[in-house]
């Protein structure tokens, strides 16, 4: 890593990485020609890229693979939670080299130009990981010049003018514009996506989208629910219009506590209707300040296919995915809060139920996508309690 007072390009660089505290790391670039200006993150899966990049949750972050070898199972149609990736580019260790796998459609390479999203290869992403991992998360330009013309000094400032997630909503971004029912559940092997129509004598579930994936509803579908999606701003008075059994909060990305602005009078007073709640991620996080608990932003945050989280209940190990930049305080939770898991990592907050009311969450994936599926029951968990209900 370079200084950026002293650092020409190198022979053969057509990519680089500008970090706010002056470091340049210098690589080949694919993907899209350009800039784009983020907070640098890394993620620990070791496979599901193109579910990470489409995951709204990565809205302006940067991407660090820990695992060398992206690209190499190319991009297909199927393998995206959402219509067009949100990641603003991605850092890989190896070059992207042509796939191999029978359900490959198009190269990394191309799907990342197609989609207008700059790629960074031939770093050491484990010395890069180590210095988000000692210092946090950085603020960073990654930019992709064909013809190795960088103003870095240009790049570093408008890497230090960025102002950071800290207090940034985004979840208004990434939303659903309107409403809409969703139909599909999960995928298979050879038969794809299966078909789950929306039918009225199932229990209903109302989704507010902060930045949702299409596995959430996937899952709660397959589970038995009909799901229509609402856009991350609706009242509590166009929720309840649709006259639902439970409420389903999403993940997404940003502060939550710049999201609660709008979103946490809503679900306090969903809360006091006593229907069942479920919430995922960013929806964990803004349940935890709808009761009262604070959130804070985390050192480098989690973001992998492989975290171990405790169920306090039993002390049964799930292993997990997760992505997320900040957390609930454990500390600050009522006396009506049961928290019911932890991170083994950290031991960060990873789950909480209310005692008095029909309603939980947890900050990890249960859908997975990329990552294990130890967590899928939690989805048959809130159908059940629809049906309870009705």
């Amino acid at each position: 890593m370079a200084d950026a007072k002293a650092s020409p390009a190198p022979n053969g660089a057509t990519g680089v990485l500008v970090l706010a505290d002056g470091s340049v790391i210098w690589g080949r670039g694919f993907g899209a020609e350009g800039e784009a200006v983020g907070e640098v993150c890394f993620n620990t899966s070791m496979t599901g890229y193109q579910e990470v990049m489409t995951d709204p949750s990565y809205a302006s972050q940067i991407v660090t693979f820990t695992f060398p070898h992206i690209g190499n199972v190319g991009a297909n149609y199927e393998d995206l939670e959402a219509d067009n990736p949100w990641a603003l580019g991605c850092v890989v260790r190896q070059d992207v080299t042509e796939p191999s796998n029978f359900r490959a459609v198009q190269t990394f390479v191309e799907w990342m130009q197609a989609n207008d999203r700059v790629g960074l290869s031939g770093v050491d992403t484990r010395a890069l990981t180590r210095k988000i991992r000692t210092e946090g998360a950085p603020n960073g330009v990654i930019a992709y010049d064909s013809r190795g013309r960088f103003d870095v000094e240009a790049l570093l400032r408008k890497a230090r003018e960025w102002p950071g997630l800290e207090g940034m909503d985004l979840a208004k971004d990434v939303s659903c514009r309107q409403m809409y029912r969703w139909s599909g559940g999960r995928w298979s092997l050879g038969e794809g996506y299966a078909e789950r129509p929306h039918d009225e004598a199932l229990p209903h579930v109302v989704a507010i989208d902060y930045g949702s994936k299409r596995n959430i509803f996937r899952n709660l579908a397959d589970a038995g629910a009909r799901v229509t999606v609402l856009p991350a701003t609706s009242s509590f008075d166009e929720v309840m219009a649709h006259r639902p059994d439970g409420i389903f909060l999403s993940n997404g990305p940003g502060d939550p506590a710049a999201t609660g602005e709008y979103a946490v009078p809503v679900i306090r007073k969903l809360l006091d209707t006593g229907k069942p709640l479920f919430g995922i991620c960013l929806g964990h996080q803004l349940l935890g300040l709808a009761v009262g608990g604070r959130t804070s932003k985390m050192h480098q945050g989690h973001r992998g296919a492989n975290h171990p989280v405790k169920r306090l209940a039993d002390g049964h190990v799930e292993i997990t995915s997760m992505n997320h930049g900040f957390a609930v305080e454990k500390e600050s939770l009522p006396a009506n809060v049961r928290e019911t898991h932890i991170s083994l990592f950290d031991g960060s907050n990873c789950g909480m139920e209310l005692t008095d009311r029909p309603a939980f969450s947890v900050q990890y994936h249960p859908e997975a996508s990329p990552g294990p599926q130890d967590s899928v029951y939690l989805f048959g968990k809130f159908v059940d309690q629809l049906e309870k209900s009705r």
